[in-house]
């Protein structure tokens, strides 16, 4: 047997040149023990490799539960033959995990992780030099483990860099490790590994004395860059990526051959000749390396008060808020279901996640920073009660079990949307409560994708910019897409055939979903009970005060591990603004909880298609459905959210609904078993959780067939492949008597799922903020877009659009003025006994807050002139510009162009003055200006161009007698 110890995987970014997945299975064609994969300073790509033998292991428990069914036994392999690709796999490699550290003196060592202590003890190392550096890097010594200590750790030592290194080594590689070897001799090896350059021979007996030299034992390994030869084209084109210049400028940089690949242990027996027991101490060292990543689940944080238990702590709070929820005293449905929850939640130990999540959320709350949960267990009972989440679980007909379950060995999940102005608040809180020792954002890898891919590509491959600029702009979205790409080409003028052009698309193809770099999670947090540098190395992000690791999402799933999402909404923002302006002005206490529910008003507002702003149902596509949907109460809501989504729209979904909806078409179901699934949504799958248990009920899914579906249809899932769920998915439908037209429309919601899916849990959340954005704009327009405003950049529309609409629905908007206006958008007394929505400084475009602020705080009892806001508020004269062009001074009797007159005969080297005369007390009197009058026109372009709205009339509206034909009627 031979066990591969050191293999560069992709994740050494654009160095290695195969997924770690990949040489996961290639190892177990080639019969290969085990395998390490220990890319450069990072365990960034072992999690892959991971996830990768796990479902080796259970195509390989299928295959032997088929043929022990069948009585069929199959043929020993000999190893060295290894198998054909269409054949079944018969070994399950085992993941060593390591990492291949590369120490500032020039000494490569790859650390295998013999124990849980040894992990925690690597992941520090790496640690400690990642947060030595900015992102990206890794400034590690040698000293760093020699202080460390390498308990629990087996360190493989690579020779010196030179063709043929000597008994003595060069360039200081052998004091080095003779250092390194007195101290931790005990636990080192020396790799003898090929460079199939001729000279391996001579090379092997050259490092066997080194390694005699050192006193220490030697052991095979092949180093390889690739899992297959195959790829050699591909490691010179990222090697070039990554040293900046031509693949045919690489010279040394580039490959010799193909050969660095994974081999198996007969192919190394061979090539090492005599040495060839290395090979037999690598399968053994692997042995003693017993860590499994799996153990690495259980750290969560424990939440353990001076009194009390989690599970006393949860329930106690649980119950509390239960009285909170419900004054005047919750049904016995609603207790009930509380009781079932924390039930389960106990049983599966669940407990500190729960209260992490509910701490968190009482932070924000004590803060009055809005918040709303939403995930898989958010829309539960607990969650409600604990103020998680906001939605009655009354509202809608979702399982606890769907989410929480004994078949699902996994942590629930629930994201958490926070104003998106004070996220950070609710991040450096959590960084403080646990430490940074404890708490780390999760990363994203950014993979390769269609236009980055062409454009590193073409540079590295020679061609043209020109070229490059036109497959770019042009071919990118081709890519999926069989025969176009070929015809596109010659439509833009370039030669499909042409070698190099060809090539280069190869390539270009073969490196899409290879990763590129990490760059940091949008919010999830991973928190643990013990060190998180001794679970995962944390690094430096590019963000100050902020520290990430180096797994994404998808790896901590894998893991089971605890993940906190902390995101940000801008409509949490306009909401919050919004309560806090009615309670200054109504004197009406409000929050998402107590908002009046099931207000008539609301919805035929929103059955009008009168839905500019409002979270969720501003886009043009779900105006056009909100009249055809006719929404009537909440749940009308939550399926009004999911339903205008890639998933039930490839799926065909949405006409069928309406359909049933409207009465033209019977409500029918395929039988009685989905009929309990999809009576809700009328027979018509919407939801994730519902196409989930069609393929359970419908198509005989096992709950751990379920489960991989379940992961495949995770939303923006970069690796997931629905597809291949499709035969499985129809022969089932089949097999249990469905028709295969309903069969292949399911399907094909799934798939749509597969991009972009909707969760029932997570349409419920966001249709509680639909109602309550919809609820202020019916009864309170002028405070909904005064907040809408204030909260910008946000949804589909700009400004112009959100004041055009708000004085349609009657809302007196005033223009910034120099006297009257603040920072933000306000609202004040019209004289009428209402409100008037004044506009703020914010809507001038490039001014800053800084100097709204002094401008406001030195106002007094007002300014009278442009020289008087210079002289009083410090502004610069560009400032005094800036505000002129806006027409901010009209109040004040002067026209645009005369305040920017009197703007621009200030200078900025000139100082203020302390008398209006000269030395002398002579006053000096400049003639007035003859400024001509603009025209309306003019006045409405300079609106746009200073803030990107005017209060003016539209500017259609100046052409329309020029639009409309003399004679006929404007309709």
């Amino acid at each position: 047997m031979f066990a591969e110890l050191s293999i560069t995987s992709n994740f050494t970014f654009l160095t290695g040149a195969s997924h770690p997945e990949e040489y996961m299975e290639r190892a177990a064609l080639l019969g290969i023990e085990a395998i390490a994969i220990a890319d450069d300073n990072s365990v960034a790509g072992i999690v892959r490799a991971y996830t990768a033998a796990k479902q080796i292991a259970r195509q390989v428990a299928e295959r032997e539960a088929l043929e022990a069914a069948h009585g069929i036994i199959g043929p020993p392999r000999p190893e060295h033959i290894p198998a054909p690709p269409s054949a079944p796999v018969c070994n399950v490699p085992r993941l060593v995990p390591a990492a291949r550290l590369r120490f500032a003196e020039g000494l490569e060592v790859t650390a295998l992780a013999a124990t849980r202590a040894g992990w925690a003890r690597l992941c520090r190392l790496i640690s400690k030099g990642r947060l030595r550096a900015e992102k990206g890097s890794c400034d590690l010594r040698l000293g760093d483990l020699l202080e460390q200590g390498a308990e629990g750790l087996e360190l493989l030592l690579h020779g010196p860099a030179g063709a043929l290194p000597g008994t003595r080594g060069a360039d200081g590689w052998w004091p080095q490790a003779q250092r390194l070897t007195r101290r931790l001799g005990g636990q080192m090896h020396l790799v003898l590994s090929p460079r199939y350059d001729g000279q391996d021979a001579e090379r092997f007996d050259r490092l066997a004395a080194l390694a005699a030299g050192l006193g220490l034992p030697t052991v095979a390994s092949a180093c390889p860059m690739m899992h297959h030869g195959r790829r050699r084209k591909l490691a010179d084109v990222l090697s070039a990526v990554r040293l900046g210049c031509r693949v045919d400028a690489l010279g040394r940089a580039a490959l010799a051959n193909g050969e660095q690949r994974l081999r198996s242990g007969a192919e190394m027996r061979r090539l090492l000749g005599p040495h060839a027991e290395a090979v037999d101490r690598a399968a053994d060292l692997a042995k003693r390396c017993t860590f499994d990543l799996g153990s690495l689940r259980y750290e969560y944080p424990s939440e353990v008060t001076e009194n009390e238990t989690p599970s006393q702590r949860l329930a106690r709070l649980a119950r509390a808020g239960l009285n909170w929820r419900f004054p005047h005293g919750a049904s016995e449905k609603v207790r009930a279901m509380l009781e079932h929850e924390l039930d389960l939640i106990g049983k599966l130990k669940y407990e500190p996640y729960f209260l992490t999540v509910r701490d968190i959320v009482a932070f924000a709350r004590d803060r009055d920073i809005l918040c709303q949960g939403r995930g898989s267990a958010a829309n539960s009972v607990v969650c409600y009660c604990l103020g998680v989440t906001s939605v009655s679980p009354e509202i809608g007909t979702m399982v606890f079990e769907r989410f929480v379950s004994e078949a699902r060995d996994e942590p629930p999940d629930i994201d958490v949307d926070f104003e998106h102005e004070r996220r950070e608040e609710v991040i450096q809180h959590i960084y403080d409560t646990y430490g940074r020792h404890r708490a780390g954002l999760c990363a994203t890898v950014i993979h390769y994708r269609g236009k980055r891919a062409i454009r590193e590509v073409g540079a590295a491959m020679g061609l043209s910019r020109d070229t490059i600029g036109a497959l770019s702009s042009q071919l990118w979205g081709f890519f999926s897409t069989n025969g176009l790409e070929e015809a596109r080409m010659r439509e833009i003028g370039l030669d499909p055939d042409d070698r190099r052009l060809k090539l280069t698309m190869a390539l270009i193809h073969e490196i899409i979903g290879f990763p590129r770099h990490l760059s940091q999670h949008v919010g999830g947090f991973v928190i643990t009970e013990g060190r998180l540098d001794e679970l995962v190395p944390i690094e430096n992000a590019s963000m100050e005060d902020r520290t990430v690791i180096c797994w994404d999402k998808d790896d901590i799933d894998s893991l089971g591990i605890l993940k906190v999402d902390v995101l940000s909404l801008g409509m949490l923002t306009c909401i919050r603004k919004a309560f806090d302006l009615l309670a200054l002005h109504h004197g009406k206490d409000l929050s998402l909880a107590t908002l009046p529910p099931e207000d008539p008003k609301v919805y035929d507002m929103l059955c009008a298609a009168d839905s500019i702003g409002v979270f969720q149902v501003e886009s043009r596509a779900q105006m056009n459905f909100l009249p055809r949907m006719r929404p009537r109460n909440f749940y009308d809501l939550v399926i009004e959210v999911a339903i205008i989504r890639p998933g039930p729209i490839q799926g065909d979904m949405v006409h069928p609904y309406i359909r049933r909806r409207n009465g033209e078409e019977e409500v029918s179901f395929p039988s009685d078993e989905l009929g309990q699934v999809l009576g809700k949504t009328l027979g018509v799958p919407l939801f994730q959780e519902q196409a989930m248990q069609i393929a359970i009920i419908g198509a005989g899914f096992t709950p751990t067939e379920a489960d991989r579906l379940r992961r495949a249809l995770a939303t923006f899932k970069k690796h997931g492949n629905v597809s291949e769920f499709r035969s499985r998915f129809l022969r089932g439908m089949r097999a249990n008597g469905y028709d295969a037209e309903f069969a292949e429309r399911c399907f094909s919601q799934i798939e749509g799922f597969g991009s972009y899916g909707f969760p029932e849990s997570h349409a419920a959340s966001f249709a509680l903020l639909v109602y309550a954005s919809a609820w202020i704009k019916c009864h309170h327009p002028g405070i909904f877009a005064c907040a809408l405003l204030n909260a910008q950049p946000m949804g589909f529309y700009a400004p112009a659009q959100i004041v055009r609409d708000a004085r349609q629905h009657g809302v007196e908007v005033r223009p910034i003025c120099i006297n009257a206006s603040y920072w933000d958008n306000v609202m004040e007394p019209d004289g009428r006994g209402g409100l008037a929505l004044r506009l703020g400084f914010r809507q001038i475009k490039g001014l800053r807050e800084e100097d709204a602020a002094w401008l406001c705080a030195a106002r007094g009892n007002g300014y009278l002139t442009v020289r008087d806001v210079w002289r009083r508020a410090g502004l610069a004269p560009p400032v005094l510009s800036r505000l002129a062009e806006a027409d901010v001074f009209a109040d004040i009797g002067l026209s645009r162009r005369a305040a920017l007159w009197e703007a621009k005969a200030l200078t900025a080297d000139r100082p203020l003055p302390l008398f209006a005369g000269d030395i002398d007390g002579e006053h000096i009197d400049e003639p007035a200006a003859l400024l001509p009058q603009m025209t309306e026109g003019e006045e409405v372009v300079e609106d746009y161009v200073a803030m990107r709205l005017t209060l003016r009339r539209h500017p259609v509206a100046l052409l329309r007698h020029i639009l409309t034909p003399e004679g006929s009627v404007w309709r």
